[in-house]
């Protein structure tokens, strides 16, 4: 039987991450450190850190129910995968605090990348901010070496959004530069058309949730009708059973799907979308959501099991001054697990 503690912590983000809910400047998480008296010295250790106000399992008594969780492992020795489809940060942590004691090491799956021999692509992530400053972060990582950029608009005038664009455009093709934008539900159903026909005239590789989330029917003709490919990432928050995830796919039927599983289902549930998206013809990539160097790793881990040439948004390890330090580094655009 294993033996879990519950660790709190709160992060401070180096500079405020500025998205369309608000800025955030601090960041709650929980560590699990699991043991055993069976296995003395041996540990695993997790995340679970919801977002709040947009996590399906952002809720007051959140720690209550971790500790529950928690509970039942420590008394059964198995995670029950189906009663934690609701609490996908909590499911997330547990997992992956399960696969670091079984493996003992935080290379979590033998890849390529754990071994140290690949980097995986990623974006470089510009946050919502003043004109000026997004134009600051736009020339950092573009002197970086950045191949794929993804901006988060829809907090400042959708002119100057356009102007920013266009000035990568102006010194970088899309053979050169990729560019996604990130709208996080910012536009009306009765404006996001008109707006995806001037973005596309940007040469731009994908559009993340134009509009709110939970307008299926909606959001299925902008799928539909749009010249820029839409992505989805908020509509896929509480869509838990796999049968609804079906549904929702076949419904919408984007270009892309984007996954975090401490907001998708975990793992597990990460697992369930890949194979349907798939099965229906449907991209994907894989990005955090704001975990700290923990959380980033086993993302990024379970990442490299996937055979996807796509860019990823495994770009948030710097975000903290008081991150845990783990054995990952950034070169150029490519994110590496250093043996």
């Amino acid at each position: 039987m294993y033996t879990i503690n519950i660790i709190p912590r709160v992060l401070h983000f180096k500079q405020p991450a500025g998205t369309s809910r608000g800025s955030y400047t601090t960041r709650n998480v929980w560590y699990i450190h699991l043991s055993s008296i069976e296995c003395p010295g041996r540990v695993g250790v997790g995340e679970c850190a919801p977002l709040p106000k947009l996590s399906c399992d952002d809720l007051p008594d959140y720690e209550q129910v971790l500790r529950s969780a928690c509970q039942r492992l420590e008394q059964t020795g198995e995670l029950d995968i189906e009663s934690l489809r609701g609490y996908p940060s909590i499911l997330f942590g547990l997992e992956t605090a399960l696969r670091h004691y079984e493996t003992q090491s935080w290379a979590l799956w033998d890849t390529p990348f754990s071994r140290g021999e690949v980097g995986i692509p990623i974006n470089g992530l510009i946050w919502m901010g003043s004109f000026d400053r997004m134009l600051q972060q736009i020339e950092v990582k573009m002197q970086a070496g950045y191949r794929c950029i993804k901006l988060k608009i829809g907090a400042i005038n959708f002119e100057e959004e356009l102007a920013l664009l266009r000035h990568i455009r102006a010194h970088y093709s899309a053979r050169e530069i990729e560019l996604r934008v990130d709208a996080n539900g910012a536009f009306s159903p009765a404006d996001a058309m008109d707006k995806l026909n001037r973005l596309a005239e940007l040469d731009l590789h994908s559009i993340e949730q134009p509009i709110r989330a939970g307008q299926w029917e909606e959001m299925a003709r902008l799928a539909a009708e749009s010249p820029l490919p839409i992505a989805l990432d908020e509509e896929l928050i509480g869509c838990n059973a796999l049968e609804r995830k079906r549904e929702l796919l076949a419904a919408i039927h984007p270009r892309y799907i984007i996954l975090k599983p401490s907001l998708h289902g975990g793992i597990s549930g990460g697992n369930e979308w890949i194979a349907e998206a798939e099965k229906q013809h449907i991209g994907w990539w894989i990005t955090s959501a704001l975990e700290s160097n923990i959380g980033l790793n086993a993302i990024a881990q379970w990442c490299a099991t996937f055979r996807n040439p796509l860019p990823q948004g495994l770009g948030t390890g710097l975000l903290f001054t008081d991150n845990v330090e783990m054995p990952l580094e950034i070169r150029k655009d490519c994110l590496w697990f250093c043996k």
